[in-house]
């Protein structure tokens, strides 16, 4: 097999990369400010319902995790919600509604929640009232519900975020390097994430320190991809049929 066969064949592999959600990885900047003390105060949420929304890789996911953490809530992904959810803890998170499975599960777990006045966090790429949903009943419950959005990400924001996400690979990017990257490639965290990953792997890959060279090669395969494309940055367990319950710590299959 030849060098560059080999290559291919091993940047086709899986990786298993879990975000590492702690709160300290979290950077705070005026963008996610209004999340940020929504999140601190959930008695003044509508109805006990917080919204959450914002662009791929903008944070939402993040804030949720060190929220769900704080509070004992447990986490389910809507894509994966089919039946009426009641989890034993008293607060729930529920990620991704945009892309919700079944509007009729949603709903039941919502009216449920509702009746055992129990907090719910939801996150979602769009605002509650651009999402089309065929179930009007649930559509009036998530209007009922706060929205607060992430808003675009500031040029500190960015930089930092390039800084936290080579340091978690544990690669040492140039100061010409990490410019080249925070100029060049669309200014999305969401992009970033991927750029950086792509980056360790083809380093990896070719055995080689990250390099101006590999970085032009990202830029041709990272050309602004469209939002709905992919999901939520990359979270615990996406891929697998999960309840997490951050009370007791434990995971099981549904």
């Amino acid at each position: 097999m030849s060098d560059t066969a080999a290559t291919s064949r091993q940047l086709a592999l899986p990786f298993d990369e879990p975000e590492p959600f702690s709160a300290e990885d979290f950077i705070a900047a005026p963008s996610n400010a209004a999340a940020r003390a929504a999140l601190a105060a959930p008695e003044t949420w509508v109805n006990a319902r917080l919204i959450v929304w914002g662009a791929a890789g903008c944070g939402k996911s993040h804030l949720a995790s060190v929220w769900a953490a704080e509070h004992g809530a447990a986490t389910i992904v809507a894509a994966r919600l089919r039946e009426a959810w009641q989890p034993p803890s008293a607060a729930m998170v529920i990620e991704d509604i945009d892309v919700m499975a079944s509007p009729v599960a949603l709903f039941a777990t919502l009216e449920s929640a509702a009746g055992r006045r129990s907090p719910v966090l939801m996150t979602s790429r769009q605002p509650p009232g651009r999402l089309t949903i065929p179930l009007p009943d649930l559509a009036s419950r998530l209007r009922a519900s706060l929205a607060i959005p992430i808003e675009v990400a500031e040029s500190a924001l960015l930089d930092g975020l390039l800084l936290r996400l080579a340091a978690n690979r544990q690669l040492v990017l140039p100061t010409s390097l990490h410019q080249f990257l925070l100029h060049r490639l669309p200014r999305r965290p969401g992009v970033l994430r991927e750029a950086i990953a792509r980056l360790d792997r083809y380093a990896l890959a070719l055995g080689t320190a990250p390099s101006r060279r590999i970085a032009e090669r990202l830029l041709a395969e990272l050309t602004d991809p469209p939002e709905a494309s992919a999901p939520e940055e990359p979270k615990r367990g996406r891929g697998d049929d999960y309840i997490e319950n951050h009370e007791s710590g434990t995971r099981r299959l549904l």
